[in-house]
């Protein structure tokens, strides 16, 4: 029997089993539609297992004016599921404001949430520290943030799943060799800012967690500062922002330099006071790692000067700057090479013109072969199945801090870079291409067409 919990649901057996059958969204539509009749409880907790089951990042839940609708986002793409009544929808969105600890009464604003899935216990890392130990002992947690917002039909809903998965080594992140060996040298280092750059659900945070685990041992002393808090780390200090109480990115990293920290997680730079805090931190013997929301590596330094910073502190603080989208990965099961076109051939040539000669990529000619999509069962039909990282990053050195302190536009500081060898987000996708992970459609889509 389930436990009636506020912000803890406890997937039932009898839910787990049918959901555990669930391979693809044609699956969930056939499963899911199966319990509309049954109790908004029964309901809710089949959309939540069967969203996890396909390892699907946020479902939203959107009313209509005469239905409701659900659609998951599986490797960045929403995909319908099921169309349902008003009534049932209703009770759906109070149900999920309780377990969230939203005010039922509220639906001319925003409101953000936050619950706890309790699940059978897998392999994922357990994250239960803030649970009762009866329930932390039965199984692993997935936290779930809520986001209600005010829309033309009634509230729609966001559920943003936090899977423990999503917490990979660094290894993992498709990172090239040559990158891979930078990102280590760098992270490595005992003080200096990390950046790493990009849209909202451009894996930022799954990259700096990354990075937090490979550097975290016994002999130093992490401490995060977040917005929220996604995923507890084990052994690192955590910390979240509540602005309400006054305690926000800015105060809450001059508390945490007063904790003598070695390293400092940063959940984004959004002002001048966090940017300066955190840039003198770098300064001054400590590894910070941020966030930005810039389009890519070269907008780093725009970024902070348009929020006030001086770029006499900018050049020194930072030790390196990254952007990254994410690309879907061609089905293993159904994706097949094929011979390149002569328009593929050419974007290929134009896309890689000029690439260093360090980086080692197969002959570019017509017998060249890449992948394309062609749809099964197991990827839903798209072709695709999972995802990985194309990233840019330039290093700066003294000759990089010399030109930062001359203020270059963004155009000028991405040609600076490209001149000192550094592989655009685009260039990396199109060796992805080569080595058979994507497709050249897919790399356009992510990062625009190939000029």
């Amino acid at each position: 029997m389930q436990e009636k919990i506020t912000g803890v649901v406890e997937i039932s057996p009898a839910t787990l089993n049918i959901t555990q059958k669930i391979k693809n969204v044609s699956d969930f539509k056939e499963r899911i539609g199966e319990f509309l009749e049954k109790s908004v409880t029964e309901f809710s907790e089949v959309i939540l297992s069967g969203g996890i089951h396909l390892e699907a990042s946020d479902i939203h839940i959107e009313p209509r004016e005469k239905e409701s609708k659900i659609r998951v986002r599986i490797d960045g793409i929403l995909q319908d599921v099921l169309n349902f009544d008003l009534k049932t929808y209703q009770g759906l969105l109070n149900r999920i404001k309780l377990l969230s600890g939203l005010k039922l009464n509220i639906a001319d604003r925003p409101q953000d949430g936050r619950f706890s899935i309790l699940i059978e216990k897998t392999a994922v890392a357990e994250t239960s520290s803030h649970l009762p130990p009866r329930l932390a002992s039965r199984g692993s947690v997935i936290e779930i943030r809520t986001s209600v917002l005010p829309a033309e039909y009634g509230e729609t809903i966001v559920l943003r799943i936090l899977n423990p998965k999503a917490l990979i080594e660094l290894t993992a992140l498709g990172l090239r060799e040559d990158l891979l060996e930078i990102f280590e040298k760098e992270i490595k280092k005992p003080n200096g800012m990390i950046i790493v750059t990009g849209p909202t659900g451009s894996g930022k945070t799954t990259t700096l967690y990354a990075f937090l685990k490979k550097v975290q041992t016994p002999e130093i002393k992490i401490i995060t500062i977040e917005d929220p808090i996604e995923y507890h780390l084990e052994g690192i200090s955590q910390t979240q922002v509540e602005p309400k109480k006054g305690y926000d990115f800015a105060s809450g990293l001059k508390s945490i330099m007063r904790q003598d920290p070695d390293a400092i997680l940063v959940g984004e730079i959004r002002d001048l006071e966090t940017a300066e805090i955190a840039l003198q931190a770098a300064l001054t013997g400590h590894l910070v790692f941020t966030t930005l929301h810039t389009n890519d590596a070269a907008g780093t330094v725009a970024r902070l000067t348009s929020l006030g910073a001086k770029p006499t502190n900018i050049g020194p603080a930072i030790n390196m700057a990254i952007a990254q989208r994410l690309v879907r990965e061609v089905c293993k099961k159904c994706g097949e090479l094929k011979k390149v076109n002569p328009q593929e051939l050419a974007k290929i040539k134009r896309g890689l013109k000029g690439i260093p000669s360090r980086i080692k990529i197969p002959k570019i000619d017509p017998s060249l072969k890449v992948p394309k999509v062609k749809g099964c069962q197991d990827c839903n039909l798209t072709g695709y199945r999972g995802r990985a990282g194309v990233f840019e990053a330039f290093l700066v050195d003294e000759e990089m801090e010399k030109f930062i302190l001359m203020n270059p536009s963004i155009g000028a500081l991405r040609k600076e870079a490209e001149k000192r060898g550094m592989v655009t987000m685009q260039q990396d996708g199109l060796i992805k291409v080569l080595n058979g992970m994507t497709t050249i459609e897919e790399v356009e889509r992510i990062t625009g067409p190939i000029k």
